[in-house]
């Protein structure tokens, strides 16, 4: 079967619901540090919150893949889960901002006061949905488009990813400019951080909805011609492979892209985690005693602008990308991309002026630009068409497990590597951006 070109339309129609996706994670990546720190966690216990997120997407995403690889239903193959995930991602994104409004008792279990066990457990199914809704998309463009089209595709879906950031970023600040409280009683979320969550949930359903009835996907005969998949051989092995079996079949593209993986995923770890406290004390001047005042809450605020031109500079890098390509390489590229990024992570140390971040920022996003775009492009036509969900829900895993070591280890690289000072783990993340930067040598791009 010839594998026909999707129109532009078709194309943006299956990652649309991408955005609205990508809002609900812009806002968790961005006011976590400000939610727990709100609620009373220590600065050292700050990377543990973090350990949730891809700890539940390391078990939700494979499973996803796996048993979306075998649904076929009247609503689509990927479409069911998209749409169970964003609703849930929507019921508690109404209920995390407000942890700290609920009344309980003020007893502490492991550390932790009842307010952020509460928002512990909302983290959790909040990340836990929004994995459900993020990894169709990656599926479908796998299930529909062919090699030829995947890289605009997938660019399709990075500059959607980059909007939907940009968005989610800015909501707080917009709110408290709008006039909305940007400050509260301590151990109480602010008002503009709340009415943040509210509205995004709201553009979450309604782009989810959009591509859910604006995608048709792929019945099995039909798929099974797009991929060259023989389904008599098919039945009559009635294979079920186990992911251990897939992880020893996986092409060697698996592996040395997820090498590169494991450097870039805990740098931005890092920064999710540290830029509160870091552009705090070096741009507002906070004392770092009371997560309440002015100052923290401020920069809470300047955290998503700069990381809103984050997502301009990987917007904007995303379209040197393709000339870098042709240029070098897609290995060449993706090492450029990614040491641009270190710099702007190192230069953040000697950055006391909140406009001047975005510099630092910017060259940032040259980092984020090479990981949304590269590593599936790659992967992708490297793989066939029968376990296409189950192998990206497993690659996955190599985002996923950084982020949980680095979370494991942040508390101790701060206190002993960075003497307390949260502005040395930025710098920490630039060394590990190089350290990617150099993994990207063996990457192997033949198609297997």
């Amino acid at each position: 079967m010839e594998k026909r070109d999707l129109s532009f339309g078709q194309l943006f129609n299956l990652s649309f619901g991408f955005f609205g996706v990508q809002i609900a994670y812009a806002l968790q990546s961005a006011n976590i540090s400000r939610i727990f720190a709100t609620l009373g966690a220590d600065p050292h216990q700050l990377s543990f919150f973090w350990i949730l997120p891809p700890l539940m997407g390391m078990i939700v995403q494979p499973l996803v893949g796996k048993y979306s690889d075998k649904t076929w239903t009247r609503l689509g193959r990927r479409k069911p889960y998209l749409l169970v995930g964003a609703l849930i991602a929507v019921a508690v994104m109404l209920l995390l901002p407000n942890a700290g409004n609920f009344t309980f008792a003020q007893s502490a279990f492991l550390g932790l006061n009842a307010a952020m066990w509460f928002g512990l457990f909302s983290l959790m199914f909040l990340d836990t949905s929004i994995n459900i809704a993020m990894q169709p998309f990656k599926m479908m463009v796998g299930d529909m488009v062919n090699e030829k089209q995947k890289g605009t595709a997938y660019a399709i879906q990075s500059a959607l990813c980059n909007a939907g950031s940009i968005v989610g970023y800015v909501f707080p600040i917009f709110f408290t400019w709008i006039g909305i409280a940007n400050t509260a009683p301590e151990g109480v979320i602010p008002d503009s951080v709340k009415w943040s969550f509210y509205v995004g949930a709201a553009i979450l359903i309604i782009c989810v909805l959009y591509t859910f009835f604006a995608v048709k996907e792929m019945d099995p005969q039909e798929y099974a011609k797009f991929h060259g998949i023989d389904l008599a051989k098919k039945e009559e092995k009635k294979e079920d492979p186990s992911f251990i079996k897939l992880l020893v079949d996986a092409p060697s593209t698996f592996w040395t892209v997820g090498l590169v993986q494991f450097f870039c995923w805990s740098a931005f770890m890092y920064m999710w985690t540290y830029s509160p406290g870091a552009i705090a004390t070096q741009c507002f001047g906070w004392d770092e005693v009371s997560t309440a005042a002015a100052e923290y809450q401020a920069a809470g605020n300047w955290v998503g602008v700069v990381f809103c031109i984050q997502a301009v500079g990987s917007l904007l890098w995303a379209m040197v990308l393709p000339m870098l390509e042709k240029w070098t390489s897609n290995k060449g590229a993706y090492a450029i991309s990614l040491v641009v990024g270190a710099l702007g992570f190192i230069s953040t140390m000697w950055v006391t002026n909140q406009y001047v971040l975005f510099v630092s920022y910017l060259l940032i996003g040259a980092a984020w630009a090479a990981m949304l775009a590269l590593p599936f492009t790659i992967l992708t036509n490297s793989l066939k068409g029968d376990n296409m969900g189950y192998y990206l829900g497993l690659f996955n895993c190599t985002i996923c497990i950084p982020q949980i070591v680095a979370a494991l280890l942040g508390g101790l690289f701060l206190k002993y590597i960075c003497g307390g000072v949260q502005v040395g783990m930025l710098v920490v993340a630039g060394a590990l951006l190089i350290c990617g930067a150099c993994s990207v040598y063996f990457v192997k791009e033949n198609k297997e």
